[in-house]
């Protein structure tokens, strides 16, 4: 294959609410999905905490914000902020 045609896949990315901010260059991310009981079949709202890497220290508690994967930046982070989408009011 030509090197133009082998690229990286591209990397995962998830929207979720600023939960913690109080390390330095590190925030904590909530993200929330609607899932199905596998037998129930009762709607459930499941959530997830990321460490998320935040170079400028730029985002706020209650910000909302997207992450994308990255490579491992300590024993917990995985995920690096690409955007602010909307400011806590």
């Amino acid at each position: 294959m030509s090197p133009d045609v082998m690229q990286r896949p591209m990397r995962k990315t998830k929207t979720g609410r600023v939960v913690s901010d109080s390390m330095m260059k590190t925030i904590i991310v909530v993200t929330e999905a609607r899932t199905a009981h596998a037998q129930y079949g009762k709607i459930m709202r499941r959530s997830q905490r990321f460490a998320v890497h935040d170079e400028r220290n730029e985002a706020k508690v209650g910000d909302l914000v997207r992450i994308v994967e990255t490579r491992p930046l300590s024993a917990r982070k995985r995920w690096r902020l690409m955007e602010i989408l909307e400011r806590a009011k």
